[in-house]
């Protein structure tokens, strides 16, 4: 079983910069395709970002692409989302998530699915005030 803990939401303004955490204490966390995705009051949960499991490939949404960065430190065990120029929409709930399948090496996009990923944290709250 693996674990994953969101830690870095709070409370910012529009255009200031968080950086949230994905950790995986005690479990495979280098073998797994890790992924943010967020959840608006009303809303569906949508995808945010993606990274392999050496870090070697990213993928993003639009609407976070040129703002967000996804990196990860395998020893230490965690996944980082840097976001920058936060907006007002950007305001949800962010869940990381895992999955031991290589997904973004996989032809298709499913790495934007939420069913693909088998492990999911609690979520870590964000929200931009203007």
């Amino acid at each position: 079983q693996v674990h994953l803990v969101e830690s870095g939401g709070g409370l910012v303004q529009a255009g200031d910069s968080l950086r949230l955490s994905c950790a995986g204490p005690g479990g495979p966390f280098s073998i797994l395709t890790i992924g943010w995705f967020r959840q608006a009051p009303g809303k569906e949960r949508e995808f945010v970002a993606a990274i392999s499991w050496g870090g070697g490939r990213t993928t993003y949404s639009d609407s976070v692409l040129g703002r967000f960065t996804i990196s990860r430190n395998n020893a230490e065990g965690t996944v980082f989302l840097q976001m920058n120029s936060l907006k007002r929409e950007d305001t949800a709930a962010y869940y990381c998530a895992g999955d031991p399948a290589d997904i973004l090496d996989e032809a298709g996009d499913r790495w934007r699915i939420t069913d693909t990923y088998t492990y999911w944290g609690q979520g870590t709250q964000v929200t931009v005030s203007s």
